[in-house]
């Protein structure tokens, strides 16, 4: 593993002393309390946050819970099922199909039991291992989704952080060019769920296979990988470093010239390619591109693909159609998601030839929430909740009660669980955001009654005690005002 530039800070031990809770003991607690008080002070600015994570507080979460939500709801809209993947896999999982150099982007350790493993960096590996496993069991097509963080060892930049959380969505099993119209589906409608438009996003489509038909086409020895690694890179380096790269994977100057100028021509007409080259593997690549984008004509996406050949993803093992998610008006620069096809993967893992296809959209620590903020439908980042029951005195039993029944309806219900007076208790439920109080106090049940408070208007009125919350499915102050 690559060492981070940043020292990582040496933890400093702390003794807390405790009295037995005996009068005599009181001025040894107190000693010790203050004892520990430099200590926790100075350990505070210690225990720094490590470089490249991040803490989540609730009101931000509950924005990325929406988000999150708003992604699997399209996923299983679709019949896909959710999974869960182990955190860490053995390093040669990765070693195998990126090479050695992806080590040093890995948080990779050997483990007490001599093992050399990794943090999981990216799902598609953990799939296909889990496709492989159980090939004989599963039902084909398979179509799973799950949510989890990732990690990878590398620089530290805007909307990429080494921990980072992606929804990720697979179909295996099918070949057919719907399989990969329904990957840019649920990838669309997971954003148009949140609120963006057409205006907001578009997907920029390729094919790996026209890529690689095209470099055939030249009288050149072409490493294709790093042809199309360089491809990948265009719209990150400059014109004469890009040049450069297509020279050093085989091309001459005047040949990466030209395949550069038919990756632009084909975008606009894929007829250009077929006018340069009668290769059949060019021809049925460009067919299968062209069935592919007129079957999201009938998922309703096609508004939202453009044909783009100098998007090529990095990773060896895709195949097929890729593409790249980015914001239309260019304010946020980088990728904000891609996926694509991946028909090899499963049969180098050992398993049967399996076709595949997935995305994988990041939404922790990504580029996604750029997006959403710059088009203004990033959700709220407030706490919400339905109830709090408010106690004075000695109604616990009663307030319990109602806090459960209005729970047994899913609502979200706070009550007192510290002690706190009527004023500190209706300052806390202010503070997140209740809508209703229920003030359950000694004196209105003498009376058999609770009040109600709205606290968005201030209002409030009482009601019988047993009709709170009674057949209603979510009791408000309009109820009974």
């Amino acid at each position: 593993m690559a060492n981070d530039p940043t020292p990582e800070p040496t933890p400093t031990r702390v003794r807390l002393l405790v009295g037995h809770g005996t009068p005599e003991a009181l001025p040894a607690r107190t000693a010790a309390r203050d004892s520990f008080k430099r200590p926790l002070d100075k350990a505070r600015f210690m225990y720094d946050r490590l470089k490249g994570f991040r803490d989540v507080y609730p009101e931000e979460m509950a924005a990325y819970r929406a988000v999150f939500d708003e992604i699997e709801s399209a996923a299983q809209a679709y019949g896909f099922r959710e999974i869960s993947t182990p955190a860490m896999e053995r390093t040669r999982l990765y070693a195998d199909k990126s090479g050695e150099e992806i080590v040093e982007e890995l948080y990779s350790f050997e483990d007490r039991g001599g093992r050399d493993v990794a943090l999981t960096p990216e799902l598609t590996p953990t799939v296909a291992r889990m496709v492989v496993e159980k090939s004989q069991e599963l039902t084909k097509p398979i179509k799973w989704y799950s949510t989890r963080p990732f990690w990878r060892y590398e620089q530290v930049q805007q909307g990429r952080f080494r921990e980072f959380y992606q929804t990720n969505v697979d179909i295996f099993g099918s070949s057919e060019p719907e399989a990969d119209a329904e990957i840019l589906a649920v990838a669309a409608n997971s954003l148009t769920g949140l609120g963006l438009t057409g205006d907001d996003f578009e997907f920029r489509v390729s094919h790996r296979d026209i890529l690689s038909a095209l470099l055939r086409s030249f009288d050149a020895d072409v490493d294709e990988r790093d042809a199309i690694r360089a491809v990948d890179k265009r719209a990150k380096v400059e014109r004469e470093e890009y040049m450069g790269l297509l020279v050093d994977a085989g091309l001459s100057r005047d040949q990466a010239v030209e395949f550069d100028d038919v990756l632009q021509a084909g975008s606009e007409d894929l007829d250009e390619l077929l006018a340069f080259s009668d290769r059949q593997d060019l021809h049925d690549a460009v067919e299968n591109l062209r069935n592919v984008l007129d079957a999201t004509e009938d998922f309703g996406v096609r508004e939202y693909c453009n044909l783009s050949l100098t998007t090529a993803r990095g990773l060896d093992y895709y195949t097929g159609v890729v593409f790249e998610c980015f914001d239309s008006t260019g304010e946020v620069s980088r990728a904000i998601f891609g996926g694509g096809r991946y028909d090899d993967l499963i049969e180098s893992y050992g398993g049967q030839p399996t076709p595949a296809v997935g995305v994988a959209l990041g939404v922790m620590n990504s580029t996604l929430p750029p997006l959403l903020k710059r088009a203004g439908v990033w959700p709220e980042e407030a706490l919400s909740t339905d109830y709090y029951v408010l106690t004075v005195g000695d109604t616990r039993s009663v307030a319990s009660r109602i806090a459960r029944d209005l729970r047994d309806r899913g609502h979200v219900v706070e009550a007192d669980v510290a002690g706190r007076s009527f004023g500190a208790q209706l300052d806390y439920a202010d503070s997140i955001n209740a809508e209703t109080v229920v003030i359950v106090g000694e004196q209105d049940l003498a009376n058999d009654e609770v009040t109600v408070k709205d606290m968005a208007s201030g209002d409030q009125t009482t009601v019988p005690v047993d009709a709170f919350p009674g057949d209603r499915d979510r009791p408000t102050y309009d109820d009974f005002a």
